[in-house]
């Protein structure tokens, strides 16, 4: 669809306002839904509790595991932590 279809349909006149609306518009869809995503693997090891995160990770949406009580062997989301935890770490951290 050209701008020009766009302008008709909402009764605008002027280009200037017409562009800056439709710039606004895929800007908020730009905040509001997550695009140009991808999915990484990395395997748990136990008793590590840091890991290198990918160097062209911007921002984490999900982090999901193999629950042990887990028969189907599918993938559950971790829910994130809001307060403290109530068992203090051994190493202090």
């Amino acid at each position: 669809m050209k701008i020009i279809e766009i302008m008709e349909r909402a009764g605008i006149n002027q280009t200037g306002k017409a562009i800056m609306y439709i710039k606004e518009a895929l800007n908020e869809i730009a905040v509001d839904h997550e695009t140009h995503t991808k999915t990484a693997r990395i395997d748990i090891v136990k008793d590590k509790r840091f890991y290198e995160m990918p160097n062209d990770c911007a921002k984490i949406l999900d982090i999901r595991a193999k629950n042990h009580d887990n028969t189907d062997n599918e993938y559950r989301s971790l829910p994130r932590s809001v307060y403290e935890p109530f068992t203090k770490d051994s190493d202090g951290v």
